[in-house]
Parts: structure tokens; C-alpha cells; sequence
């Protein structure tokens, strides 16, 4: 259904859009969404059936969020990463947050291109969160909705903004129960990152949820919630994750405890970042 589907679905929604929308569209085995209506409505993990959610972000003056899609060259094995300044992922002082996702990551080659795209971004000034999916549908920055069946690559979402803020945390395997997830939710908690004007994103494996927790189903977003109870909460299962604990702050001074490149690339696992685009005033 979704392979039949998810394409006619992202061309109807880009016909609703403005044309000067830039619009991102996955395709992922399960999704994390807060229902419309209010930031304190209780967020799910949709694991099972059909479901999606569309997030749309304003004009905020100040912030900047654009789209960007890296494919491998199966002819060039070395990528070319001037592609990174065109994008605005280098050389952009105001950059702080890049959500990134790979896609047929089963493919040979995938994985050495996900490292290719993700090292040289790892930079302890920078968020990096995302995930890998199963394919994206939808990219009109590009005008350009086809993909080759057998190609993989790197979509994703950067935030640059001076007053953006935003941290991460990585819930390994070892956290399978409330106990643990609640203590999770407290380190990012401890972040002290802005509430007002904030949006969650949940990245988590698909080997998780209710399977991970014995049959216990939402138990991340519901210790999410307890913590956050008004901020919402978007994301995704999907076969992979990106991330690490990291802390951008308002000053933009980086509470790190060494100067260690963190390994971004992890399985089982679940990512957690809160991004606060500013104030609204």
C-alpha cells in the first residue's frame, strides 16, 4: 500500500501548498505524531496499520529552514562535499540544527554514504538527528519527484537561526522500562532548552516500541509527555537512528564534556531532540 500510495499522496498535498513551499515527504514502517488541536494533546506511537501527519512550519524572522538531498554517485566513490556549502550546511555561522535521513539504506554502498554525509557534519556547534526511512516521496525544491528505484541517498531539514536552540539525548538499549525512559526524558530535561515555541522529534527503531518495552505500548512518548506536557511530539520508526547527547545553547556556548567526535550512527535505539525556534514577540 505504501509503495502505491505514498507517491500520489505527496502530489496531492503539494497541490494544497503554496508553490513557494519547499516540502520533504517519508515514507517510514511507523510514525510518532501529537493530534491536532493542542501541543498538550497525547502524543502516539503509531506502529501498526496506515497513518501519516503533515508538519508545517511558518515564516519566523530569524529562522531559516530549507531542504537539501544528497544522492550516491555509483560512479564516484569520494563525495564531492562543496555540495555541503551549496546546501548551506557549511560555512553558515548561523546553522544550528540538521535532521537527516537516509533512505533505501539497504542498498550496497548506503551505509559508507550515510558516513560520507554525516562525519564531516559532525560538529559539536551543530544538532544532528534523523534517522533512516524507507524512502522519500516528496522533495519540490528540486521540482523533482523521481527517484530511481535503486538509488540511496540523504534528504533532510537544516535550521540556522542565532536564536535557535536545541539538544538531543540517546536512549540505548538499556533503557527498556518507565523507570529508565522517564530518566532519559530527565537529561534532556536538564538541557534547559526554552518550552515555549518548541517542537519534540522521536527517531526510534523499529525493533523498539511496544516490542521493546513487553507489549507496553507509547512508552517513550508518554515519558516524553510527563516532562513536556506542551510540547509536540513528531517522528518516526524507522531502520536506524542519527544522533547523540548534545546541547546547543541560547549563547550558543556547547555544554560537552569532551572534545571527542560522538558516533552518530546507532541501532535499537531511540533519538529525542527538542528544537526551540525562539521567541514569538
Amino acid at each position: 500500500a505504501r509503495k502505491r500510495n505514498s507517491k500520489e499522496t505527496a502530489i496531492a498535498l503539494e497541490k494544497l501548498l503554496p508553490k513557494r513551499c519547499q516540502v520533504l515527504g517519508l515514507v517510514t514502517p511507523g510514525i510518532v505524531v501529537t493530534p491536532m488541536g493542542s501541543s498538550s494533546n497525547q502524543p502516539q506511537e503509531i506502529e501498526e496499520g496506515e497513518a501519516g501527519f503533515a508538519l508545517l512550519f511558518p515564516k519566523i524572522d530569524g529562522v531559516k529552514i530549507h531542504t537539501f538531498h544528497f544522492s550516491r554517485d555509483s560512479k564516484n566513490r569520494v563525495f564531492d562535499e562543496s555540495k555541503f556549502a551549496e546546501a548551506g550546511l557549511k560555512n553558515n555561522p548561523d546553522l544550528r540544527v540538521v535532521l537527516l535521513f537516509g533512505y533505501n539504506s539497504w542498498k550496497s554502498g548506503a551505509t559508507r554514504f550515510l558516513h560520507q554525509i554525516v562525519n564531516p557534519l559532525n560538529e559539536k556547534s551543530i544538532i544532528l538527528a534523523g534517522g533512516q526511512v524507507e524512502s522519500f516521496t516528496s522533495l519540490t525544491s528540486e521540482n523533482n519527484n523521481a527517484q530511481p528505484g535503486d538509488a540511496c541517498g540523504v534528504v533532510g531539514l537544516a535550521f540556522s537561526g542565532p536564536q535557535i536552540q536545541s539538544a538531543t539525548i540517546l536512549l540505548d538499549q538499556d533503557v527498556a522500562d518507565e523507570r529508565t525512559a522517564e530518566a532519559a526524558m530527565q537529561r534532556l530535561k536538564a538541557a534547559n532548552i526554552p518550552e515555549h515555541n518548541t517542537i519534540g522529534f522521536m527517531f526510534a527503531c523499529v525493533g523498539r516500541g511496544y516490542r521493546h518495552y513487553k507489549t507496553k505500548r507509547n512508552m517513550e512518548a508518554d515519558a516524553f509527555r510527563k516532562f513536556f506536557p506542551n510540547v509536540p511530539l513528531f517522528g518516526f520508526f524507522g531502520h536506524g537512528e542519527i544522533g547523540c547527547d548534545r546541547i546547543v545553547t541560547g549563547n550558543f556556548v556547547l555544554r560537552e564534556c569532551n572534545d571527542i567526535k560522538d558516533d552518530l550512527l546507532h541501532g535499537y535505539t531511540t533519538v529525542m531532540t527538542l528544537i526551540h525556534l525562539g521567541s514569538t514577540k
